[in-house]
């Protein structure tokens, strides 16, 4: 079955029931199929040909759903572009993909191989929803490129990873087995974070079981309570970062949140403080889903009763296989320290246009994540860190993680930072940088983490800034951080 097929599928069993909804406009299955039907013929008449790609910044919305899944249905694909990055890395996207088309929300970005067609969010809202309309059915390989994913360029320009109709498939089969498999017909899943990223990945599923999505068109904690207690949304996705946010909203005991029976979350580790008090705000409602763009959000689960766990990104996805492997590809025993390495359906068909470096990162049929981590003797992930931001102090391996995680637990800190600062006597020296909720010395924070890490590992000394940089799935930036505090501190 291809994705087109799934569309009209649901479309058929929960007809008139609501789909969508998002600022007091409500849709239903039968007219999402619609939509996407005249939407997909029109990119056709277009004179767009299976296997062009067409690039795609909308905001958080209906029409940004419509247009992804016309693209499902005429055989074109999808490259997301990302509203918060600059033009020229927008630009860049379209050329790197050598787009024919874009839909964008007004601003399109310059650039484009050969682009003979272009629109916005009007066009989109003028056919969409009126007329007659044929269905669109375009054959897609499975395991033909589906969409491109841009990595989140921390370790430079961002890739395009190549992904199929097969991983497409294999991200909802993981999901509906594992991480949200009693979601149904009575059921609302609450989208907050960008569509265009995790949050996305959710409609597919929900849509398949007939659940409706109701979509935010920006994040905010409180409204997100709000929205939580009017919609009783029993699912939802935010990101560590936003989770930190609602629970520190004024009051939010005071809200009913009973309906939530899965708060998904992923893209980066969740400081343990944060993750106790949300338990103990919402309940054992907490769920993980650890991934990476080269494996789409499917890699390992952490179910909610399994959040006493600390530090564990859960075990392997039913269609998925995790180890742990050294320098030569050797798969290494419970307990040691390799590079986390995975394989199965979901993974990438490669990077675009880039096959060496394809190579590089998938042998022998195991995708080679670039994190560092173990398993322990049940199967349980616990990563590390990045490979490449591994802090080498004093002959000593220092994994900032680790210290984040430590800084994390300040009530001040609200988020953390630690790299590596070339010394003449260490070779690098652990710095950390924070951005905090009130007022806090550098002493004290040197002191605080003191105690909770091995003296190697110590920051030696701590940087306060108002707010820490992030890529467009809301990871930090170490790369970024550290570039600019080498430069500032003159190493």
């Amino acid at each position: 079955m291809d994705i087109g097929a799934l569309i009209r599928q649901s479309a058929r069993r929960f007809g008139d029931k609501p789909a969508l909804e998002c600022e007091g406009r409500v849709i239903s299955f039968k007219e999402f199929d619609a939509a996407t039907d005249r939407i997909g013929n029109l990119l056709i008449a277009q004179g767009l040909l299976p296997g062009d790609r067409v690039g795609v910044m909308l905001p958080n919305g209906i029409e940004c759903l419509v247009i992804y899944y016309s693209l499902a249905k005429s055989g074109l694909v999808r490259v997301p572009l990302n509203e918060n990055d600059t033009e020229a890395q927008n630009s860049y996207k379209l050329e790197d993909a050598g787009c024919r088309a874009v839909v964008h929300n007004g601003n399109r970005p310059p650039g484009g191989a050969d682009i003979i067609f272009e629109a916005d969010v009007s066009w989109l809202k003028e056919n969409a929803w009126s007329g007659p309309h044929e269905p669109c059915y375009v054959p897609r390989d499975p395991e033909a490129p589906y969409r491109l994913g841009y990595t989140g360029g921390t370790t430079g320009m961002p890739k395009a990873v190549t992904l199929t109709m097969r991983g497409e498939h294999a991200e909802v089969a993981n999901f509906l087995i594992d991480l949200m498999p009693d979601i149904g017909q009575d059921d609302t899943f609450l989208h907050a974070a960008p569509i265009i990223h995790a949050s996305g990945a959710y409609f597919l599923p929900s849509f398949a079981r007939g659940a409706r999505s109701f979509i935010m068109t920006k994040f905010d904690a409180k409204t997100w309570l709000e929205q939580l207690q009017s919609t009783k949304a029993s699912y939802s996705f935010l990101v560590p970062t936003m989770i930190a946010l609602v629970v520190d909203v004024p009051g939010v005991d005071d809200y009913d949140t009973s309906s939530l029976r899965r708060l998904c979350w992923g893209a980066s580790p969740i400081p343990p403080s944060v993750s106790e008090k949300a338990q103990r705000i919402f309940g054992k409602v907490l769920a993980q889903s650890y991934g990476q763009s080269e494996a789409p959000m499917a890699i390992t689960v952490l179910q909610p009763e399994e959040h006493d766990r600390i530090g564990s990104a859960g075990r392997a996805y039913t269609l998925m296989e995790v180890a742990a492997m050294d320098e030569d590809d050797n798969f290494l025993p419970p307990g040691e320290i390799g590079e986390v390495v995975t394989r199965g359906p979901l993974l990438m068909k490669g990077y675009w246009n880039k096959p060496e470096l394809t190579a590089q990162t998938i042998r022998n049929g195991w995708l080679h994540t670039g994190d560092l981590g173990y398993l322990d003797e049940e199967g349980y992930v616990f990563l590390v860190d990045r490979k490449n931001d591994m802090i080498i102090s004093g002959g000593s391996n220092v994994y900032p993680r680790e210290v984040e995680d430590a800084l994390n637990d300040h009530p001040a800190v609200k988020e953390a930072a630690v790299v590596g600062i070339p010394d003449d006597t260490w070779g690098e020296i652990v710095h950390g940088v924070v951005a905090v909720r009130f007022d806090v010395s550098e002493q004290e924070l040197l002191d605080f983490v003191a105690d909770r890490v091995p003296k190697y590992k110590r920051p030696r000394s701590i940087a306060i800034w108002p707010v820490l940089p992030k890529s467009p799935a809301a990871k930090i930036l170490r790369r970024e951080v550290r570039d600019k505090e080498r430069e500032r501190l003159g190493r």
